[in-house]
């Protein structure tokens, strides 16, 4: 046995010796009666000083629970925060309009997604008519045959383009022709001539005017977007006399 190891028995004897010593001073003490009665109300309080105790350490316990929660919520709130701030400095170019409802029929076959609503009812004249812009559940309902690799803030671009092409058409067509000048009077003359009885007091464009007015590139890629369009219900198309005829919905 090493050195220090006999000192630790040691004084692991003398402990005891120790703590024997005061036992037996205690049961001296015990034997008296009123020594004996002192001793009682002593573990009395002991008694209450551990009830005390036990509380304190549920109560700690509790305490760190919530502790824990709070940080579990806070941790939510700072995942918020971070969403709202992405919200914030990522807020679209565009925003739908008020009481715009979300295309339904999402599942329909293809048959039924490509078919034709009817025409809108004739508004007046002196207003120009704008196509609304897709929602994202819109969106969302659009064929991913159809869609490819469009994005949602393309879609949007080709309405604002579209939208560009029709205000500056109507706007030429809602002035007397006298008051134009010769280009202005021209386009207002073809304008008139694209008109059908099916047409009239509806708001169009042709190919000519999103290339003219909106400076649109018309390939395969935004016919593809105008089948989206249609899907979406946001326009129609009427030929007739060697055009193709983009009605508003």
């Amino acid at each position: 046995m090493s050195h220090c190891e006999l000192e630790e028995v040691t004084q692991c004897i003398n402990d005891k010796i120790s703590l024997i010593k005061k036992l037996l001073d205690l049961r001296a003490v015990a034997s008296d009666a009123d020594k004996r009665a002192f001793l009682l109300k002593i573990e009395q309080d002991v008694n209450a000083i551990n009830d005390l105790l036990d509380r304190f350490e549920k109560c700690v316990t509790q305490q760190r629970d919530l502790l824990k929660h709070l940080k579990e919520l806070d941790d939510f709130f700072q995942e918020d925060m971070q969403d709202a701030r992405h919200l914030k400095e990522n807020i679209p170019q565009h925003m739908p309009c008020k009481g715009q409802q979300a295309a339904q029929g999402g599942q329909a076959d293809t048959q039924a997604e490509l078919s034709e609503p009817p025409l809108p009812k004739k508004p007046p004249r002196s207003h120009i008519k704008e196509m609304e812009f897709i929602t994202m559940q819109e969106f969302d309902t659009i064929p991913q045959y159809m869609k490819g690799r469009v994005t949602y803030d393309q879609l949007n671009a080709a309405v604002r383009s579209i939208n560009t092409a029709v205000m500056a058409k109507y706007r030429i067509l809602q002035q007397p022709a006298k008051s134009l000048s010769n280009t202005a009077r021209k386009l207002h003359q073809r304008f008139k001539e694209q008109e059908t009885k099916d047409t009239k007091g509806l708001f169009f464009v042709v190919e000519e005017d999103l290339r003219e007015l909106a400076q649109l590139k018309l390939d395969k890629r935004f016919v593809g977007m105008l089948n989206m369009l249609r899907h979406c219900q946001r326009l129609k198309e009427l030929r007739g006399g060697g055009l193709t005829r983009y009605v508003l919905l």
